[in-house]
């Protein structure tokens, strides 16, 4: 009796953990049904309002709790989302059909004056100004429908408006919110906020009023977990459900393993060195390209990608449409210190590499300081936190920093003119701070020009100009990769950074 009684309390102590770490029994079977997904992410979100931050950690938080007008189909052609159709009378003018019926998460009927109000913002926002800039009116012509206008023809604005954070907010709650809307996001998406532990976790719930339907699983938990391995170890031992950006080095591991999926794709994606021309000696080209030259980009993606990425031969890659192949660098040491005694640098300098604390840029660094340090540049590594990261380098605090660049259009107009824009500078992408005013022109002209060969030949100019100024060092076009345990289904790669977690459910 005693055994039995034992094996009970036992039994209700394992029920009782099992449900608080997100399982629920039913009611008819009596079995305990797994209702949360947990999810872990190498950083924490910066904050949830799409218009205030287009960092990845914070957008695969929000593209859950918003919506955007449109949405890219895997060959990056616009397909409906909130606006159920569209026509162009003309080149400047666009009409947009709201979907009837939906609802933002406290209950209000989402109306073309939410969307009128979510563009506005857009074209007000330093984050956003540049992917929508160019439209100069936007209009009601009734609770349904909205007139956009544009100064010009616009090549990419369909591809634009289908950003992950070109969403619709509630005019009337983001107005109430204030400046806490990025604490306390409002949306219309299929998850609604619940709770945010800064630096830990934030939580979502299932909205039942979603205008797709419910989705599968009821809760979803981003987890931050900076290590790569710790995600992984959480993977094996049940505590994570998805792990995003998994370990180069964890990946033969979990793709052995039976209980688990690794899914893998290339992404529109490049990962870069950037230089702050504002301060010396980077504002010296030959500085500049003398340190392309003492890097070895096949040293990268065998030590640090283990093959999983390729060597980028401009500022955008393969999988962005009007991309080439521009001249490459290949390592030449005394190339780099002929160059730098040419610069008045012949005994090198010391300078300081800024990284987040994303360990694949760490061990990237760690190799740059290497490299560089056989041409006589002695380089310090400063890690910071991702949102004191971001905002330092929109400052230009910074000397030399690594960071990435997804082009979430597919279109060249995005992946181009954040990164060397002058009008882009700072926080909107531009961290370099380059200024040039040939680009300037062909990026507006690549803006406007709707023959597709014309505008190819203009972004392939670009391209060559960038390679010769090298603002940036481009690195990597890396592969990305998630791994699921065996029992969720549904989830998919795109080439953006960012996933959809609607689809996806909890086998049981």
């Amino acid at each position: 009796m005693k055994r039995r009684i034992l094996f009970f309390i036992t039994f209700i102590f394992c029920l009782l953990i099992f449900t608080a770490c997100g399982g629920k029994t039913d009611n008819k079977t009596g079995e305990v049904k797994k209702d949360t997904l947990i999810i872990a992410q190498g950083s924490d979100a910066k904050t949830l309002d799409p218009y205030s931050s287009n960092d990845s950690a914070s957008t695969r938080v929000t593209m859950q709790i918003f919506d955007p007008l449109m949405k890219l189909d895997k060959n990056a052609n616009p397909i409906p989302c909130l606006a159920e159709s569209w026509e162009r009378p003309d080149g400047n003018t666009i009409i947009f059909h709201i979907k009837k019926g939906v609802k933002f998460h406290n209950g209000d009927e989402m109306k073309a004056s939410d969307v009128k109000f979510s563009l506005e913002r857009a074209l007000s926002s330093p984050i956003m100004h540049e992917v929508v800039k160019g439209i100069s009116s936007v209009e009601l012509i009734d609770d349904y429908t909205v007139k956009v206008t544009t100064e010009k023809p616009m090549a990419a604005i369909l591809n634009n408006l289908s950003h992950d954070n070109i969403v619709v907010l509630s005019e009337k709650i983001t107005k109430e919110a204030g400046d806490s809307f990025g604490r306390n996001p409002v949306g219309t998406g299929p998850y609604k906020f619940v709770s945010w532990e800064s630096g830990d976790r934030i939580t979502l719930e299932a909205f039942p009023d979603y205008w797709r339907g419910e989705a599968p699983v009821k809760n979803v938990v981003f987890r931050n977990i900076v290590e790569e391995t710790n995600r992984t170890i959480g993977l094996e031992t049940g505590e994570l459900d998805i792990i995003y950006d998994v370990s180069i080095m964890d990946k033969n591991k979990i793709r052995g393993d039976k209980n688990f999926t690794l899914i893998e794709a290339p992404q529109a994606r490049t990962e870069y060195l950037g230089f702050n021309l504002k301060k010396t000696p980077f504002n010296n080209p030959k500085v500049r390209e003398a340190i392309s030259y003492a890097i070895d980009q096949k040293a990268i993606i065998d030590t640090v990608y283990l093959g999983s990425a390729e060597a980028a031969t401009s500022i955008i890659g393969t999988q962005i449409s009007g991309h080439v192949d521009v001249e490459k660098f290949t390592q030449n040491i005394e190339k780099a210190k002929e160059l730098l005694k040419e610069a008045g640098y012949e005994n090198g300098f010391k300078t300081k590499i800024w990284t987040s604390d994303q360990p694949v840029r760490r061990d990237i660094a760690v190799i740059l300081q290497d490299q560089l340090k056989q041409v006589g540049i002695d380089v310090t590594i400063e890690i910071l936190e991702w949102g004191a990261y971001l905002d330092g380098t929109a400052r230009g605090d910074h000397e030399m920093f690594l960071l990435g660049w997804t082009t979430v259009t597919r279109d060249p107009d995005y992946g181009v003119y954040q990164l060397v824009s002058t009008n882009s500078q700072g926080s909107a992408g531009n961290r370099t701070f380059y200024s040039n005013q040939k680009v300037d022109e062909l990026l507006m002209a690549g803006k406007t020009e709707l023959d597709p060969v014309k505008r190819n030949e203009i972004y392939k100019e670009i391209q060559e100009i960038i390679r010769k100024d090298i603002p940036m060092y481009m690195m990597v076009y890396p592969m990305q990769a998630v791994a699921t345990q065996k029992n969720v289904k549904g989830f998919k790669l795109g080439t953006a950074h960012s996933f959809e977690i609607y689809e996806v459910s909890i086998e049981q």
